[in-house]
């Protein structure tokens, strides 16, 4: 009894909050993208080898090791997204007492970075072959799927000084 009271009284890490969360957001937004690569009438397996091409153009054609490159950096550029919305949860206590809004807002965001800055830098014509349906498929990907799981985990384990800030501040 007394091992539960101190395990209620333990806060997660941010490290543990960055893992959680680029696990469950990672395997969310992967999942989207197999799906729309099935409706899209692409075979699933595609995707974590098109995901290495973005810096491997061999990737394609480098069987297991193409297919864990692709994954592994889909995984890393989670962990990085997830990292900067801990750090804005810090430096911003609102986040955390509005996780969707912020959630919302910080995934369309990451849309915004991922199409707008980090892919035309690779594949320069990725916005001349986007329609309404595949913008909407985006966004809700980004945002349900990555940005409000990602305020969702941030704001549950946020430290407590942030919680003691955050609740002052609603006062």
């Amino acid at each position: 009894m007394a091992n539960d009271k101190y395990k209620e009284t333990i806060q997660p890490t941010a490290l543990r909050t960055i893992v959680q969360a680029t696990l469950i957001a990672g395997c969310l937004d992967l999942g989207s993208a197999l799906v729309y690569a099935i409706f899209d009438g692409h075979p699933p397996i595609a995707v974590p080898f098109i995901i290495a091409s973005g810096v491997w153009p061999g990737a394609r054609n480098a069987g297991l090791a193409g297919l864990f490159a692709g994954l592994a950096l889909h995984f890393a550029i989670m962990s990085v997204m997830v990292s900067v919305y801990v750090l804005l949860l810090r430096r911003w206590p609102w986040t955390g007492r509005h996780p969707f809004a912020a959630g919302a807002v910080y995934g369309l965001a990451l849309w915004c970075v991922m199409y707008l800055v980090v892919l035309p830098l690779r594949w320069p014509t990725v916005l001349q072959h986007m329609t309404a349906i595949s913008l909407g498929e985006q966004w809700l990907s980004h945002i349900a799927l990555v940005g409000i799981p990602i305020a969702l985990l941030a704001a549950r384990h946020q430290p407590p000084s942030i919680q003691r800030l955050s609740a002052a501040m609603e006062e």
